[in-house]
């Protein structure tokens, strides 16, 4: 399976569990690694038969920005299960950042890391 890769996403999100995270929202930070076939699109230089990253980009963000989850698990599922919509993905590895995480001591940054597939 090839692999198409966006990394660094970014989008601000009211995620989390604590009413100042609800309230005043964060960044979040999303890569992705999508698992598909491009023979056919490289075979006939062909946008339609591969995944338009540029479209999945403002995708992910738009799940970002959209209703509140206290986890970012949930985050990851549902930016996955949008992934997954698109007809030839048919794997997707999602990442999620939460660099501004209510941690009390320093650290760089938390992440949470998710695979699903169509199998």
């Amino acid at each position: 399976m090839d692999r198409v890769a966006l990394r660094g996403l970014k989008a601000r999100g009211h995620h989390g569990v604590f009413p100042k995270e609800r309230e005043e929202g964060q960044t979040f930070i999303v890569d992705l690694v999508l698992g598909l076939d491009t023979r056919p699109a490289a075979a006939e230089d062909d946008l339609t038969k591969t995944v338009h990253y540029g479209i999945v980009a403002e995708e992910v963000v738009a799940v970002v920005q959209g209703d509140p989850v206290d986890l970012i698990e949930t985050l990851a599922e549902r930016i996955a299960q949008q992934c997954l919509r698109h007809t030839g993905v048919q794997e997707v590895e999602v990442v999620v950042h939460k660099p501004d995480a209510p941690i009390t001591v320093p650290f760089d940054d938390v992440t949470v890391t998710i695979t699903r597939s169509r199998r």
